[in-house]
């Protein structure tokens, strides 16, 4: 029988954050666009493959009871440190952010945003940029915000995804998958901000979506939103010059 953990070179007990990124991580070299004889499409097509299991809860249950009968098993660096204790005790800003990421490779999503939301709240300056490499930074912070989008947390999850989507333009790293992330925010700018936060901020949000390289056709949406924000709350000269705007971009 197949081992599809083996597969994507992750350990039994591995997170969801853990899978998409090995997955993203492995894929980028196999691609049958970047490489295309047929050795290299086969293991292509059984990384797909292993990730589609080890992704779905529910399929990943049935492997695991199939292939392991059941067997669950915990791996840990070392049984007598408690590094999430540890950084428990800390509040200086490297340990939290550490602590963010480290709760959301290990399965505990919630607090994860828990301790995210707050530490957005608490500190101004406060980034988890600061403390990674851009690379675990992109792929956490977007696993982060699909976390945040799946609490109705639509603001911060912009907030994060324009800083991935900036950097992506710079490092190109997410290469193949970048189009999903440019899908993922565009779904957001589109359906979720509109009535989710106070008009002032949704200005903000699609005003800063107009520097993220989208599609004419969304910018010229985003501006209309903009104009129609501005006239609701009184400003009719600003609410001209978007739609103006909006209307040149699709002429």
């Amino acid at each position: 029988m197949v081992n599809y953990y083996q597969i994507l070179g992750i350990r039994e007990g591995a997170s969801l954050a853990e899978i998409k990124k090995a997955y993203r991580n492995k894929v980028k070299n196999l691609h049958p666009d970047l490489r295309g004889d047929d050795k290299k499409r086969q293991e292509f097509d059984n990384l797909v493959e292993a990730y589609r299991i080890l992704a779905d809860e529910r399929q990943r249950h049935v492997f695991d009871e199939a292939f392991m009968m059941g067997r669950r098993t915990v791996h840990t660096e070392n049984d007598s440190f408690d590094y999430r204790k540890w950084l428990l005790a800390r509040n200086d800003e490297e340990s939290r952010a550490k602590l963010i990421f480290f709760d959301l490779i290990h399965n505990n999503e919630d607090e994860a945003v828990k301790e995210f939301k707050r530490m957005q709240s608490s500190y101004q300056s406060f980034s988890l940029k600061k403390w990674f490499s851009h690379e675990d930074f992109m792929d956490y912070g977007y696993i982060l915000a699909e976390e945040l989008v799946f609490r109705e947390e639509y603001y911060d999850a912009f907030l994060l995804l324009e800083q991935i989507i900036t950097l992506e333009y710079r490092l190109h790293y997410f290469n193949l998958f970048f189009p999903e992330v440019l899908e993922f925010t565009i779904d957001i700018l589109r359906k979720k901000i509109d009535g989710s936060i106070n008009d002032e901020l949704a200005i903000d949000v699609w005003e800063r979506a107009l520097e993220l390289g989208f599609s004419n056709s969304d910018d010229s949406f985003f501006l209309r939103k903009m104009a129609n924000k501005y006239s609701k709350i009184g400003d009719q000269y600003t609410a001209s010059i978007c739609m103006d705007e909006a209307q040149r971009l699709i002429n």
